[in-house]
C-alpha cells in the first residue's frame, strides 16, 4: 500500500503543488439533490480533464443544502462516470459507522475501480447534537478513534485476518485502499504523525489551528511502510472568477453559508446578495475570521493568494472547495484555478 508524496523542497508556486476538488454536493434554491449530483459528476468530469488529482466528497447529515451524505454511494457515482481521476472521502465520520461496514464499501469501490479509490477518515460527527444521537446511539466525541481506525485497518490486512478469522472484510481484505486522517484540531494530526499516514487539515474552515495542526503532524511523524516522509493536504475555500469584482459578488454565497453556521441554521445554498443588512457586526466579524484562509478574485488576484498560502504551509496538495450558487460559475472558477497551474 503507498501514498503519493512530492519531494520535501521548499514550495511557493501553484505549479509546486498538487490541486484536488473537495466537494459537498450543494443543493441550490431551486435545486433538488438530484441536481447536485449530476452537478458533481458534471464537475469531476471537467476535473479529470483539467488535469485535477483527485475529487474527494465529504459525509454531513442532517443539512438541506448538501447532498453528499451517503459518501460511499456517492463516490460510486463519480467513479462510475470518470475514468482515471481519484475518488474517495473527505471524509467518512468513522464514529457513525462499524468499521466493518467502511471496509466493505471501500473495499467494493477498490474492487470495482482499482487504484483510484482514496479513504479520507474524520472523527467529527458531521452533523448537529441531534442527527449525532440518531447516527451513532451514544454522543461520543471521537475519544475511541485510534481504536475504530485499528479496526478498520485490521480488516484490510490480509496477514491480520487470514482465512481462520472470525470476521473478515469481503471485499476489502488484501486491498490496498491508501488512509488519509482528516482534523480541524490537532488530535488527528498528531495520530497521523505517529502512524505515518498523510494528514488532510480542514484550514477552510479552522484556519486558526492550521499551523498548530501542521507543526504538530510533522513533528511527530514517523516513517511507515506505507510513507517515509510528511505528505500533508490542506483545505482551501475559492471563488475565482474573470474580475475581482464577480467573485467577491459570487463569494457572498458561501459567506451566507457560514452565517447560517454561525446561527445555527440550515437551508439550501442561496444566491449571490448584497449582505449589507444581512448580519450584525459581530457575525460579520465570524464569518471573515472563519474565511480568514480564502482566496477570492480573479486569476491575478488568486495566484498571489494561493502562493502565499503554500509558502505558509508547505503543503504537498491543495484541496479546494468553492461553494458558489452557479454551477456554470463553479465550473469556470474551478477551470481558472487549473489554468493558474498551466493544467487547463
Amino acid at each position: 500500500m503507498t501514498t503519493e508524496h512530492q519531494a520535501s523542497s521548499h514550495k511557493e508556486r501553484i505549479t509546486d503543488v498538487k490541486l484536488s476538488i473537495l466537494d459537498l454536493a450543494p443543493v441550490v434554491v431551486g435545486s433538488t439533490p438530484a441536481d447536485a449530483l449530476r452537478n458533481s459528476l458534471d464537475l469531476a468530469q471537467h476535473a479529470e480533464r483539467w488535469g485535477y488529482h483527485r475529487y474527494w466528497v465529504a459525509e454531513h447529515h442532517n443539512m438541506p443544502g448538501i447532498a453528499s451524505s451517503a459518501t460511499s454511494v456517492v463516490i460510486g457515482y463519480l467513479a462510475s462516470g470518470t475514468s482515471t481521476i481519484r475518488l474517495g472521502s473527505g471524509g467518512i465520520m468513522l464514529p457513525n459507522h462499524a468499521p466493518l461496514v467502511i471496509a466493505e464499501q471501500f473495499g467494493t469501490l477498490e474492487s470495482l475501480y482499482p487504484g483510484r479509490i482514496d479513504l479520507g477518515l474524520g472523527r467529527a460527527p458531521g452533523s448537529d447534537r441531534r442527527t449525532s444521537l440518531a447516527l451513532r446511539k451514544d454522543l461520543n466525541s471521537g475519544e475511541d478513534f485510534p481504536e475504530l481506525l485499528a479496526e478498520l485497518r485490521a480488516y484490510f490486512d490480509a496477514s491480520a485476518t487470514s482465512y481462520h478469522a472470525p470476521v473478515r472484510a469481503v471485499p476489502g481484505e488484501g486491498l490496498n485502499i491508501p488512509i488519509y486522517l482528516l482534523g480541524s484540531s490537532d488530535f488527528s494530526a498528531r495520530l497521523a504523525g505517529q502512524l505515518g499516514l498523510p494528514f488532510a487539515f480542514a484550514s477552510h474552515f479552522s484556519p486558526d489551528y492550521t499551523r498548530i495542526a501542521l507543526e504538530t503532524y510533522r513533528n511527530n511523524f514517523q516513517p511507515s511502510d506505507l510513507l517515509k516522509e510528511p505528505h500533508v493536504i490542506v483545505g482551501v475555500n475559492a471563488v475565482v472568477a474573470d474580475t475581482d469584482e464577480e467573485a467577491a459578488w459570487l463569494g457572498t454565497t458561501m459567506q451566507q453559508q457560514f452565517l447560517n453556521i454561525i446561527r445555527g441554521t440550515t437551508g439550501l445554498v442561496q444566491p449571490p446578495a448584497d449582505m449589507e443588512g444581512k448580519w450584525t457586526d459581530r457575525e460579520r466579524a465570524g464569518v471573515e475570521q472563519t474565511l480568514k484562509a480564502a482566496v477570492n478574485g480573479s486569476p491575478e488576484t488568486v495566484r498571489g493568494q494561493l502562493e502565499s498560502f503554500i509558502a505558509q504551509t508547505q503543503a504537498d496538495e491543495l484541496i479546494i472547495t468553492s461553494m458558489i450558487y452557479d454551477h456554470q460559475a463553479r465550473l469556470h472558477s474551478y477551470e481558472l484555478i487549473a489554468q493558474l497551474a498551466g493544467k487547463a
